[in-house]
């Protein structure tokens, strides 16, 4: 049985403008997301970068004074950098002031409007949040404002890459196309190829945020939860990383099959986002036999479809990574075996959705968890601090979270071996 949960409330929306984002926009930001060369400058530069002077710093600081961390806000600190230097090229340091109270307005801005929007979920009955949404009194208030000062920040930040890009076009008296081919972030991709209109470009990158603030960090908590758990996996994915430079590069990265598979298979119990649903934009039939009428609401549970006998068979409780694998004989070094990944068919596994709606953001985000996998793991164990016996509680509202957050322990692996 999935974990309870209200009917579905709009979410994104909250945080756009009413400035419709076509088809082809967001199939623009596809085209741009997932060229290699894109992704590469993803992995290797912003990455990279966030990985090794802050995360990194912070765990062997924990690690040294054997300090209590959240998990679950770290790796949501870390994430939301990433995605905002992707999307922006702007660096809101969000993991970097872990330590204090202090947080910067666009981060402010943005953590409150979506705190009040997961809020939405908690209330017994969706009239609630629409009756204050109507009259503009308490949490909808403020998320008006929240929403307003997110926006008027991510403006500010459209305007200022914009006015460079001119600025750039002056000096050296030539047309855009071949004033500045830095596409490392997504806005300047949209500006590079003649978009101009600020609320289409606010809108495109808010969406882009919005999709990856929380989903890559939900997955990377789960998944270290399950690893504490189940020591022979972890003790194979430390083999496979340590086959890797110690900064594993793109190429190492993507041969990364176990840790791929491992992070494929805790996703399928703690899928980031629990449920989706869909609206019929014409009347249809479904392959069953279920009429289904213009406008009305198709929803589908990733978590329940991840723990279907049916779907996983027997063992579909049990945490296996090599339900994703195959042995390839002669493939490894030495003439040994190797693995070979086995996908999924998207219509029984979908976490990244499936068909014309599939994720255009899934090689990136197992490119970013692979390498942050990589990194934390080969340095350190991340060790659950609870008692004994004691489960973290899955709750769904826009991704899947622990409540009360995930407390560890950071262990130096050479700390341990010693």
């Amino acid at each position: 049985k999935a974990p309870s949960s209200p009917e579905p409330s709009p979410t994104c929306s909250a945080m756009e403008s009413s400035t419709p984002t076509t088809t082809t926009g967001k199939r623009q930001v596809a085209s741009y997301e997932f060229k290699t060369k894109s992704l590469r400058n993803f992995i290797e530069n912003v990455v990279d970068a966030e990985l090794s002077d802050r995360l990194l710093s912070i765990l062997a600081s924990a690690a040294a004074s054997e300090k209590t961390l959240d998990f679950q806000d770290i790796l949501q600190r870390f994430a939301f950098d990433n995605i905002c230097r992707i999307a922006f090229g702007y660096d809101p340091e969000y993991l970097k002031l872990s330590t204090t109270t202090e947080k910067n307005k666009f981060v402010r801005a943005f953590e409150d409007a979506t705190e009040i929007i997961s809020d939405r979920f908690r209330e017994p009955s969706a009239i609630i949040w629409k009756i204050k949404r109507r009259f503009d009194i308490g949490s909808e208030k403020r998320l008006q404002i929240a929403v307003s000062e997110a926006r008027e920040c991510a403006k500010e930040l459209v305007r200022e890459k914009n006015k460079n890009k001119k600025k750039m076009m002056i000096m050296k008296n030539s047309s855009l196309e071949s004033v500045d081919n830095n596409n490392d972030d997504l806005l300047s991709w949209f500006l590079n190829s003649g978009h101009s209109d600020e609320e289409f470009l606010t809108d495109i990158v808010i969406s882009f945020v919005l999709a990856g603030k929380d989903s890559t960090s939900a997955a990377l908590t789960w998944f270290f939860w399950l690893l504490w758990k189940n020591p022979r996996v972890e003790e194979e994915i430390v083999k496979e990383i340590k086959e890797k430079s110690e900064a594993p590069v793109y190429e190492e990265v993507k041969e990364m099959v176990y840790t791929h598979a491992a992070l494929c298979e805790s996703m399928r119990l703690y899928p980031p986002i629990p449920s989706d649903s869909k609206e019929a934009v014409n009347d249809d039939v479904l392959p069953d036999g279920t009429v289904v009428k213009k406008g009305m609401m198709v929803r589908y549970h990733v978590y329940t479809m991840g723990r279907m006998e049916s779907i996983w068979g027997r063992d579909w409780a049990e945490f296996r990574p090599e339900r994703w694998l195959e042995r390839v004989e002669g493939g490894g070094d030495g003439g040994g075996n190797k693995w070979k990944f086995v996908g999924m068919d998207p219509y029984s596994y979908p976490v990244f959705q499936a068909g014309l709606r599939i994720c255009s953001g899934k090689e990136m985000s197992f490119m970013q968890m692979k390498r942050v996998v990589a990194g934390i793991v080969r340095r350190f164990r991340v060790v659950p601090a609870v008692g004994k016996g004691v489960e973290p509680e899955f709750i769904s509202f826009l991704t899947s979270q622990m409540k009360g957050g995930f407390p560890v322990n950071i262990i130096s692996r050479h700390q341990d071996e010693a």
